[in-house]
């Protein structure tokens, strides 16, 4: 029997792929920033056989979370319990399974159960949290089912690269660089505009109007996850024309040397908007080649406007 204040609901959804795919893709929580459109970003805190602990940070109802939570993994009964150690306001507790079912050889159905309780049982954080709940739930059932359905076709349309500048200073300051977006606009010529909002510390906002080499501007938005000074990893929700999927992390690590500054990206092609953005004639090769140039000229300008600011801080350069 229920208890009072706790809610319980159910989603479900079926997906033309097989059980046990769909069990790995959901079972890996690396991949969860591409696949569910809510997720910026999935830390992993302590990892054993069937037993993991990770840091979530999404965005629920236009606003950007983080938690905790404990992951059960059974992969014979197609079967992932979790339960949030530390909640995020309004939520006083939540957790769930994800339960997979076979149709057949080829098919399967997904119910994504959820249990949760508000602060102080308070009925308008209790609504709240339903709304947030039966959005994301939909949002992740819909875009679990369009990925793995969609896995072969796009796997063309999906990939990584990085890019990576040798530093001869500390690693806080090549980081203090990219952390300080807000001063973008000062420091990048790429960047028009920026704005930063960082409400709660290490989870930022970012929205920039970013120069293309026309001399057009175009503006995106993420939220970014910050790990003083070892790392920014960051998602983008408002995207380019030709972008369906934008993530990445900068990383900086410190040797004998200096530092290792690096951004990878990875990146799914719009392929609708091809043709409209790069002429009739256009490939995904040329879409391709022509996103990869102009994410890592920036970025890569980014590092190296980040080493000259490192270097002239180094020992003996002042």
């Amino acid at each position: 029997m229920s208890q009072p204040g706790l809610r319980e609901v159910e989603h479900e959804i079926g997906v033309d792929a097989p059980a046990a795919a769909v069990y790995r893709l959901i079972a890996d929580v690396a991949n969860w920033p591409r696949i569910f459109p809510p997720t910026i970003y999935v830390d992993h805190l302590e990892r054993g056989e069937s037993e993991e602990r990770i840091r979530i940070w999404a965005t629920a109802n236009g606003e950007a979370k983080n938690w905790t939570s404990r992951r059960t993994l059974d992969p014979e009964g197609l079967r992932i319990t979790f339960r949030q150690e530390v909640s995020a306001p309004p939520v006083a507790a939540m957790g769930g399974t994800w339960i997979i079912e076979p149709l057949g050889e080829s098919a399967s159905r997904v119910r994504l159960l959820h249990d949760y309780r508000a602060v102080d049982d308070d009925p308008a954080h209790l609504e709240w949290i339903d709304q947030a709940v039966d959005r994301n739930s939909r949002s992740e059932l819909a875009a679990l089912k369009t990925n793995v359905e969609k896995a072969h076709a796009e796997q063309e349309l999906t990939f990584s690269f990085e890019d990576t500048v040798r530093i001869h200073g500390s690693a806080k300051d090549v980081y203090d660089f990219v952390n300080d977006a807000h001063l973008w606009s000062e420091r990048l010529p790429h960047v028009a505009s920026v704005r930063l909002r960082e409400d709660t510390p290490g989870l930022q906002e970012l929205e920039m109007d970013t120069r293309a080499k026309d001399g057009s501007t175009h503006t995106t938005k993420s939220y970014r996850v910050t790990f003083p000074h070892r790392r920014i990893a960051y998602k983008q929700t408002t995207l380019p024309a030709l972008m369906t999927l934008h993530t990445g992390y900068w990383t900086f690590t410190e040797d004998a040397e200096g530092v290792l500054a690096s951004s990878q990206h990875t990146v799914t092609l719009n392929a609708a908007n091809i043709a409209r953005v790069l002429g009739e004639r256009a490939t995904v090769t040329d879409a391709r080649e022509y996103v990869h140039t102009a994410l890592s000229t920036n970025s890569t300008a980014t590092l190296h406007h980040a080493k000259r600011y490192a270097e002239e801080r180094a020992p003996g350069q002042a």
